[in-house]
């Protein structure tokens, strides 16, 4: 055994992985085999605790193999709270986008819209026409160089997100902005990765492709299972865990999943989380939540609605951002729960929600939402370490907001 990380919780309680050093070397070489570009001179921005195996493997010991240069954020506020880092980027550009000039406005339309069509070649591996290719180097210049600088992303060459469901739409955003940003996959329990996306092999809205040296099958409920040198020892003085976990040398993940016939893998939902309606239907809530959390004023979201007859959603809000809205629109509020009483915030969620609706089906929709009126902090049992809510304490301590929800 080489270390211990701990799983952050979000299904129960908190358990220790043992990981090996046999884990550790197998996965600095697959992050060398997977085809990320690496350059002798690259360096890492790390920001995650180092609790988090994300953290030790994709910033620390995959680049100390690499033999880049490390850095560390200064302080917890250098960077936008984890897990939502991408989300809140995006956050921010958009907010001052709307505050900004006519003008403005009008530049980053432009500008953003010519990001889309070029992306879309690079995303799928063909060469940019050279007319689009010169108009978006204009766009670049123009405006969304300023931007990423703005953000702090103008020296990057490339991005990863994992560890948290994504949208899909805010890759693509992020992909027109001139960042090419690839989703990966894996656990604590795999030491780290699974699955990934690489150039030459992209596919929006997929974790990837499976990774050199990694086994993944599915199993018959749809629960993805790996198998490979990377598999953990077992969780620390959890005989019972470990051998839910492992079973007939497979990895049970937990998480549910469809392959492609390109190979590509798409995360459905987590087992546990999959609603069943009243009416028989199955639900993956983690869709609808993400689509939920691209709006620059919802923090996170946890569909309900298992053997009911619709959907209802509890709402965290994006502090800041609802703050600056309240502000500028002059809406009286004294703190958090005045905030989130407020009739004009109340109303700004469910256009937001009304927005991610038309992404689904009539059956997916969220029918009715309320909004979590405490500020939540990583010490509140409502969320995991990596500030994740949790869902079944969630729905267990804001029963009655459900149940206020589903009355006739």
């Amino acid at each position: 055994m080489a270390i211990i990380v701990y799983t952050s919780g979000t299904t129960g309680p908190s358990k220790g992985a043992m990981l090996s050093h046999r884990n550790i070397i197998f996965q600095v070489g697959a992050f060398k085999r997977i085809g990320l570009p690496l350059g002798e001179s690259d360096e890492a921005l790390n920001f995650l605790p180092l609790c988090h195996v994300a953290e030790r493997f994709g910033g620390c010991y995959n680049h100390i193999a690499a033999m880049h240069i490390v850095n560390f954020a200064e302080a917890p506020d250098t960077v936008p709270p984890v897990p939502r880092v991408w989300e809140k980027l995006y956050s921010a550009v958009t907010i001052q986008i709307k505050e900004g000039t006519a003008l403005g406005r009008l530049a980053y339309k432009w500008a953003i819209a010519i990001g889309y069509k070029a992306s879309t070649y690079e995303v799928e591996g063909k060469p940019v026409p050279a007319a689009l290719a010169f108009a978006r180097a204009i766009a670049n210049r123009l405006v969304l160089r300023n931007i990423r600088v703005l953000l702090g992303l103008d020296r990057i060459r490339w991005a990863v997100t994992g560890a948290a469901p994504i949208s899909p739409d805010l890759i693509a955003w992020y992909w027109a902005m001139g960042v090419k940003m690839y989703e990966l996959y894996g656990q604590t329990e795999n030491a780290g990765l699974a699955t990934s996306n690489y150039p030459g092999h992209l596919k929006v809205g997929t974790i990837g492709q499976t990774a050199p040296g990694t086994e993944l099958k599915l199993s018959p409920q749809g629960e993805i299972l790996l198998r490979g040198p990377h598999i953990f020892k077992g969780y620390l003085n959890k005989p019972e865990k470990t051998a839910e976990a492992l079973r007939d040398g497979w990895l049970h993940t937990g998480d549910v999943g469809v392959i492609d016939n390109q190979g590509f893998v798409r995360i459905t939902d987590r087992m546990k989380d999959i609603i069943i309606t009243a009416g028989g239907k199955n639900i993956t809530p983690s869709e609808i939540e993400n689509q939920l959390k691209f709006s620059p004023y919802i923090s996170d979201a946890v569909v309900i609605g298992d053997k009911r007859n619709y959907l209802t959603c509890l709402i965290m809000i994006d502090h800041d951002n609802v703050v600056k809205f309240a502000q500028d629109k002059n809406v009286p509020f004294t703190n958090y729960a005045s905030l989130c009483r407020a009739p004009e915030v109340q109303e700004l969620i469910g256009r937001e929600v009304e927005a991610a609706n038309k992404k689904f089906a009539r059956v997916e929709t969220v029918k009715k939402f309320r909004l979590i009126d405490q500020l939540l902090t990583a010490e509140d049992e409502e969320l995991t370490p990596t500030m994740k809510l949790k869902r079944s304490l969630v729905e267990q301590k804001y029963g009655e907001l459900i149940k206020d929800m589903y009355a006739a």
